[in-house]
């Protein structure tokens, strides 16, 4: 699926990014950018460019978009396996 946000999102930092990955994610939202839905969660997202993920969670209620976490795309592993999303406590 393709996600892409129609105005300029407000974007919460819950684990210290850097100000270039927040400017980052604003970007691919305006854009449009593939996406996958989190299977166990609504309204969490895993949102790739070339080299990273993206995990977030978009708020039905207000639009807001709260980035949880980052890591570094290996595609070898990608192509071999399905993604792994954490369990809710």
């Amino acid at each position: 699926m393709t996600l892409r946000l129609h105005q300029m999102p407000i974007v919460e930092d819950l684990r210290n990014h850097s100000p270039e990955t927040m400017e980052e994610l604003r970007q691919l939202l305006v854009s449009g950018t593939p996406a996958t839905a989190d299977p166990h969660r609504c309204h969490f997202y895993e949102v790739q460019n070339c080299s990273e993920v993206f995990y977030i969670h978009v708020s039905p209620n207000t639009g807001k978009v709260y980035l949880l976490a980052t890591w570094k795309k290996d595609e070898e592993a990608a192509a071999a396996t399905p993604p792994v999303y954490p369990q809710a406590v």
